[in-house]
């Protein structure tokens, strides 16, 4: 099941900045068919490798596993900036983005 999962976010997160596999596999110190291998169920990444695509990808592990999360770079962004805040700042946005989704 998690592999089913982590297979797909790989190639979703790998599709959505542009990487070819190929490429991703090479910058990562693999054979040229690893991230494909990965993508197609056929193998699993070690942790230190995990880390590695993580880096590559400029996701934190928490965020490759958040798969509902299909922006991660950009919320990770937008949380970093909502700290900069002060309440009433980000009172006034939470208003605003909770009018949006609802």
């Amino acid at each position: 099941m998690y592999e089913d999962h982590f297979a797909l976010r790989l190639s979703k997160l790998r599709q959505s900045k542009g990487y070819s596999a190929r490429d991703m596999s090479l910058s990562i110190g693999q054979n040229v068919n690893y991230i494909n291998q990965i993508e197609n169920r056929k193998m699993f990444p070690s942790m230190q490798t995990f880390f590695y695509i993580c880096e590559y990808l400029g996701v934190s592990p928490q965020e490759f596993f958040d798969f509902e999360n299909i922006q991660p770079e950009e919320l990770s962004d937008l949380i970093t900036d909502f700290k900069k805040l002060d309440p009433e700042m980000l009172s006034s946005i939470s208003k605003i983005v909770k009018a949006v989704v609802d």
